[in-house]
Protein backbone atom coordinates (compact mmCIF):
# COMPACT_ATOMS: atom_id res chain seq x y z
CA UNK A 1 0.00 0.00 0.00
CA UNK A 2 2.80 2.23 1.06
CA UNK A 3 4.43 1.68 -2.34
CA UNK A 4 1.82 2.10 -4.07
CA UNK A 5 1.17 5.49 -2.55
CA UNK A 6 4.59 6.53 -3.08
CA UNK A 7 4.43 5.94 -6.78
CA UNK A 8 1.29 7.92 -7.26
CA UNK A 9 2.74 10.78 -5.36
CA UNK A 10 6.21 10.64 -7.71
CA UNK A 11 4.18 10.31 -10.93
CA UNK A 12 2.08 13.51 -9.51
CA UNK A 13 5.23 15.68 -8.61
CA UNK A 14 6.94 14.70 -12.08
CA UNK A 15 4.09 16.37 -13.80
CA UNK A 16 3.94 19.19 -11.67
CA UNK A 17 7.64 19.62 -12.21
CA UNK A 18 7.42 19.81 -16.51
CA UNK A 19 7.56 23.64 -17.35
CA UNK A 20 3.97 24.25 -18.88
CA UNK A 21 4.98 26.87 -21.54
CA UNK A 22 7.62 28.34 -22.69
CA UNK A 23 7.31 31.33 -20.25
CA UNK A 24 6.20 29.44 -17.02
CA UNK A 25 6.72 27.09 -14.99
CA UNK A 26 5.77 24.99 -11.72
CA UNK A 27 3.85 27.47 -9.14
CA UNK A 28 5.28 30.43 -11.60
CA UNK A 29 2.63 31.91 -13.85
CA UNK A 30 4.70 34.41 -16.47
CA UNK A 31 3.27 35.59 -19.74
CA UNK A 32 5.26 38.75 -21.90
CA UNK A 33 4.41 42.13 -22.55
CA UNK A 34 1.52 42.11 -25.29
CA UNK A 35 1.49 45.08 -27.45
CA UNK A 36 0.07 45.14 -30.97
CA UNK A 37 -2.02 47.96 -33.85
CA UNK A 38 -5.45 47.73 -34.57
CA UNK A 39 -6.55 49.17 -38.18
CA UNK A 40 -9.59 49.46 -40.42
CA UNK A 41 -9.90 46.06 -42.69
CA UNK A 42 -10.94 48.58 -45.85
CA UNK A 43 -8.54 51.50 -45.40
CA UNK A 44 -5.50 49.87 -43.11
CA UNK A 45 -5.64 53.33 -41.37
CA UNK A 46 -4.81 52.95 -37.63
CA UNK A 47 -8.54 52.80 -35.18
CA UNK A 48 -7.81 54.92 -31.95
CA UNK A 49 -9.94 53.98 -28.77
CA UNK A 50 -10.20 49.95 -29.40
CA UNK A 51 -10.22 48.44 -26.04
CA UNK A 52 -8.26 45.52 -25.38
CA UNK A 53 -8.44 43.12 -22.53
CA UNK A 54 -6.35 39.98 -21.75
CA UNK A 55 -7.32 37.81 -19.82
CA UNK A 56 -4.87 35.37 -17.94
CA UNK A 57 -5.97 31.84 -17.51
CA UNK A 58 -5.05 28.75 -15.60
CA UNK A 59 -5.73 24.81 -15.98
CA UNK A 60 -5.85 22.04 -13.52
CA UNK A 61 -3.31 19.48 -13.72
CA UNK A 62 -5.21 16.74 -12.26
CA UNK A 63 -8.63 16.81 -12.31
CA UNK A 64 -11.87 14.71 -12.15
CA UNK A 65 -13.54 11.67 -14.13
CA UNK A 66 -14.94 14.83 -16.45
CA UNK A 67 -11.61 16.99 -16.88
CA UNK A 68 -10.92 20.60 -15.75
CA UNK A 69 -11.67 23.55 -17.28
CA UNK A 70 -9.66 26.98 -17.24
CA UNK A 71 -10.27 29.70 -15.37
CA UNK A 72 -9.46 33.14 -15.49
CA UNK A 73 -6.82 34.24 -12.78
CA UNK A 74 -6.18 37.97 -13.87
CA UNK A 75 -7.28 40.55 -16.31
CA UNK A 76 -5.70 43.34 -17.76
CA UNK A 77 -7.09 46.33 -20.00
CA UNK A 78 -5.59 48.41 -22.60
CA UNK A 79 -6.83 50.93 -25.00
CA UNK A 80 -5.47 51.92 -28.68
CA UNK A 81 -3.44 55.65 -29.16
CA UNK A 82 -4.13 57.72 -32.01
CA UNK A 83 -1.72 55.53 -34.09
CA UNK A 84 -4.07 52.36 -32.93
CA UNK A 85 -1.19 51.27 -31.04
CA UNK A 86 -1.65 49.07 -27.70
CA UNK A 87 0.52 48.16 -24.91
CA UNK A 88 -0.06 45.41 -21.96
CA UNK A 89 2.92 44.99 -19.64
CA UNK A 90 3.89 41.43 -18.71
CA UNK A 91 2.24 39.73 -15.94
CA UNK A 92 4.37 37.39 -13.52
CA UNK A 93 2.26 35.46 -10.80
CA UNK A 94 2.22 32.92 -8.55
CA UNK A 95 -0.42 29.99 -9.15
CA UNK A 96 -1.65 26.89 -6.99
CA UNK A 97 0.43 23.79 -7.16
CA UNK A 98 -2.32 21.80 -9.00
CA UNK A 99 -2.48 23.93 -12.32
CA UNK A 100 -0.53 25.07 -15.06
CA UNK A 101 -0.74 28.63 -17.40
CA UNK A 102 -2.85 28.03 -19.88
CA UNK A 103 -3.38 30.66 -22.94
CA UNK A 104 -4.05 34.19 -22.96
CA UNK A 105 -7.63 34.72 -23.79
CA UNK A 106 -8.85 38.18 -25.50
CA UNK A 107 -11.18 40.59 -26.63
CA UNK A 108 -10.99 43.43 -29.28
CA UNK A 109 -13.71 45.74 -29.65
CA UNK A 110 -14.75 49.23 -30.51
CA UNK A 111 -18.57 50.25 -31.09
CA UNK A 112 -19.22 49.79 -34.49
CA UNK A 113 -16.47 47.54 -36.32
CA UNK A 114 -16.27 43.75 -35.63
CA UNK A 115 -15.03 42.25 -33.06
CA UNK A 116 -12.58 39.32 -31.75
CA UNK A 117 -13.64 36.77 -31.15
CA UNK A 118 -16.35 36.50 -33.08
CA UNK A 119 -18.98 33.37 -34.45
CA UNK A 120 -19.45 35.46 -37.66
CA UNK A 121 -16.68 34.70 -40.44
CA UNK A 122 -17.65 37.82 -42.09
CA UNK A 123 -16.13 39.51 -38.93
CA UNK A 124 -13.18 37.75 -38.54
CA UNK A 125 -9.95 39.56 -37.44
CA UNK A 126 -7.53 38.73 -39.96
CA UNK A 127 -4.62 36.97 -39.19
CA UNK A 128 -5.49 36.09 -35.98
CA UNK A 129 -7.17 33.25 -37.53
CA UNK A 130 -3.79 31.76 -38.42
CA UNK A 131 -2.22 32.34 -35.24
CA UNK A 132 -3.26 32.56 -31.85
CA UNK A 133 -3.56 35.84 -30.48
CA UNK A 134 -0.77 35.67 -27.15
CA UNK A 135 1.38 34.70 -29.99
CA UNK A 136 0.52 37.40 -32.56
CA UNK A 137 1.06 40.29 -30.14
CA UNK A 138 4.43 39.11 -28.37
CA UNK A 139 6.11 40.03 -31.04
CA UNK A 140 7.36 43.53 -32.70
CA UNK A 141 4.60 45.08 -34.44
CA UNK A 142 4.69 44.37 -38.13
CA UNK A 143 7.48 41.40 -38.32
CA UNK A 144 6.09 39.26 -41.53
CA UNK A 145 6.24 35.31 -41.32
CA UNK A 146 5.29 33.20 -43.78
CA UNK A 147 2.83 30.34 -42.32
CA UNK A 148 1.40 27.31 -43.78
CA UNK A 149 -1.84 26.81 -43.73
CA UNK A 150 -4.89 24.57 -44.89
CA UNK A 151 -5.77 27.44 -47.45
CA UNK A 152 -2.16 27.52 -48.29
CA UNK A 153 1.00 29.75 -47.33
CA UNK A 154 -0.26 32.73 -45.21
CA UNK A 155 1.91 36.26 -44.75
CA UNK A 156 1.66 37.13 -41.30
CA UNK A 157 2.57 39.95 -39.83
CA UNK A 158 2.80 40.10 -36.00
CA UNK A 159 1.04 42.57 -34.21
CA UNK A 160 -1.32 44.07 -36.72
CA UNK A 161 -5.36 43.27 -35.96
CA UNK A 162 -7.80 44.39 -38.81
CA UNK A 163 -11.53 45.81 -37.48
CA UNK A 164 -14.06 45.49 -40.36
CA UNK A 165 -16.41 48.67 -40.34
CA UNK A 166 -20.37 47.36 -39.75
CA UNK A 167 -23.33 49.26 -41.49
CA UNK A 168 -26.17 47.85 -40.38
CA UNK A 169 -27.94 47.19 -36.19
CA UNK A 170 -28.08 43.57 -36.68
CA UNK A 171 -24.15 43.07 -37.55
CA UNK A 172 -23.21 46.27 -34.60
CA UNK A 173 -25.22 44.36 -32.31
CA UNK A 174 -24.16 40.73 -33.00
CA UNK A 175 -20.67 42.26 -32.55
CA UNK A 176 -20.64 43.16 -28.98
CA UNK A 177 -18.24 40.97 -26.52
CA UNK A 178 -20.01 38.55 -24.50
CA UNK A 179 -19.37 39.95 -20.85
CA UNK A 180 -19.08 36.59 -19.29
CA UNK A 181 -21.26 36.91 -16.13
CA UNK A 182 -19.58 35.02 -13.41
CA UNK A 183 -15.90 35.22 -14.96
CA UNK A 184 -15.53 39.05 -15.12
CA UNK A 185 -17.37 42.24 -13.59
CA UNK A 186 -17.84 45.74 -14.60
CA UNK A 187 -15.15 46.32 -12.05
CA UNK A 188 -12.95 43.96 -13.39
CA UNK A 189 -13.02 45.33 -17.03
CA UNK A 190 -15.01 48.85 -16.89
CA UNK A 191 -13.38 50.04 -20.35
CA UNK A 192 -14.74 47.05 -22.33
CA UNK A 193 -17.92 47.54 -20.05
CA UNK A 194 -18.04 50.93 -20.87
CA UNK A 195 -17.62 50.30 -24.97
CA UNK A 196 -20.72 48.01 -24.42
CA UNK A 197 -23.25 50.21 -23.05
CA UNK A 198 -22.31 52.97 -25.21
CA UNK A 199 -22.92 51.00 -28.20
CA UNK A 200 -26.17 49.61 -26.27
CA UNK A 201 -27.48 53.09 -25.77
CA UNK A 202 -27.15 53.88 -29.28
CA UNK A 203 -29.64 51.35 -30.41
CA UNK A 204 -32.01 52.31 -27.20
CA UNK A 205 -30.82 49.79 -25.16
CA UNK A 206 -31.04 49.52 -21.41
CA UNK A 207 -27.04 49.20 -19.78
CA UNK A 208 -25.62 45.90 -18.56
CA UNK A 209 -23.70 46.01 -15.26
CA UNK A 210 -22.79 48.62 -13.35
CA UNK A 211 -18.91 49.57 -12.28
CA UNK A 212 -18.59 49.55 -8.44
CA UNK A 213 -21.38 46.83 -8.01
Amino acid sequence: MKKALIVIVLAYLSVLLIPASSYSGWLIYRKPEFKGKVIDAETKRPIEGVVVVAMYRTHPILSGPGGGSSSIIHVKEASTNAGGEFHIPAYTTLIQPNSYADYTEFIIYKPGYGSYPHRSQQNRIYPLDYRGPEVLFSKEIGVIEEVEHKSGVVSIRYGIAELSKLETKEERLRAIPSTRPGELSPDDIPLLYKMINEERKHFGLGEIGRVGK
